[in-house]
């Protein structure tokens, strides 16, 4: 007769001899012959089931951690074509918005029962490759990406060739690649709609970047505006470079230096906006009283600066999260269409945005 209840229930465990040889590596085989039950019973204990009895789910558990039992996940992996891992891959975890980001990831990838693996590469591309190529070689299921600046179709080719799913988050190099990001352009819109509506016409771009998608796609939005209400383009007072701390500094410090100064700037980035606010005090400004300054990416520390900056949130939580479910979806359907999801961005003011001193 069988039973249709929990392994173990009602029966009590016989510990064996230890098994002699010294500190080899420990598995299913001697846990289950240490506790007398099956290879079976062991595996399901290990992974919480309930058809094993409580008792026993607990005992093994402790005879494992006893033992010193590490997961073979090389082998797991073997027997069903699945790691359970998904790569990342990010130019930049220095900068909080990536590190929200990677954050909403983790919490969803970890809810699904996945792990991930990391890997950054600034804004370098053969180092971009060097690292795209290491996370391959640990056989993730999927990979979710944010792309160098300079990045070409052809950066993803060999990992589309092996067969990776892709998702590429926030910077966006193909089409035919599932793709989750933010309205930029829009974000932009909403900045200068807001600066013009204060009484600014004279208004810089902070870190202009056109080696990403996100920096086109805002620097657009920017040059948009100004054509809407007959304000020319005016090259000095567009300013160059990554979004960095130091560039937002030395870019609202240049264009103050213009024949025609700016009132009022927009920055590619909170960090380029961070940078810009010290840079007016090095000039004996501030923002929210002599000059206006609107940031994007609405990170955590924004709204902590004094005075608080107005910025445009583009919701990266729900970023992140989207992302590890499109990938999980990705790799669960490898043949379906590929799918883009952009988030629509909001204008948050705070105190560093006024109308222009007369």
């Amino acid at each position: 007769m069988t039973s249709s209840g929990p392994i173990g229930a009602g029966s009590p465990i016989r510990l064996q001899p230890a098994v002699p040889g010294g500190r080899g590596r420990v598995t299913l085989q001697i846990i289950a012959d240490r506790l007398a039950v099956s290879t079976a019973t062991v595996s399901l204990a290990l992974r919480g089931s309930p058809l094993v009895a409580e008792a026993t789910r607990s005992r093994v558990q402790q005879m494992a951690r006893e033992m010193g039992y590490s997961y073979n996940r090389s082998a797991a992996s073997l027997r069903t074509d699945r790691t359970n891992i998904l790569g990342v891959g990010f130019h930049d975890i220095t900068n909080p918005y990536f590190a929200e980001l990677l954050a909403a990831i983790e919490e969803t990838t970890t809810a699904n029962g996945r792990s991930i693996l990391l890997g950054t590469y600034g804004e370098d591309l053969a180092r971009q490759d060097r690292v795209l190529n290491t996370l391959k070689e640990y056989r993730p299921d999927g990979m979710i990406l944010c792309a160098a600046g300079g990045s070409t179709p052809e950066t993803f080719a060999h990992l589309i060739a092996a067969g990776v799913p892709i998702v590429q988050l926030s910077r966006s190099i193909r089409d035919d690649l599932d793709f989750v990001g933010s309205n930029d352009r829009h974000g932009t819109i909403l900045a200068m709609e807001h600066l013009i509506g204060l009484g600014h016409r004279r208004i810089a771009f902070i870190c202009e970047n056109q080696r990403i998608s996100t920096g086109r796609n805002r620097y657009l939005g920017y040059c948009e505006v100004l054509t809407r209400y007959g304000i020319p383009v005016d090259p000095s007072l567009v300013y160059a470079g990554h979004g960095t701390r130091e560039n937002g500094s030395k870019g609202i410090q240049t264009v103050l230096d213009a024949a025609d100064p700016p009132t009022a700037a927009v920055c590619m980035n909170d960090l380029s906006a961070f940078g810009a606010m010290l840079g007016l005090r090095h000039r004996g400004r501030e923002a929210g009283i002599d000059f206006s300054i609107v940031g994007c990416d609405d990170v955590q520390e924004a709204a902590q600066w004094y005075p608080a900056l107005t910025t445009i949130r583009n919701f990266q939580d729900e970023m992140g999260r989207k992302s590890a479910k499109f990938l999980i979806s990705r790799i669960a359907a490898p043949d379906a269409p590929p799918r883009r999801l952009l988030l629509t961005p909001a204008l948050v003011i705070r105190g560093t945005t006024t109308p222009p001193r007369s």
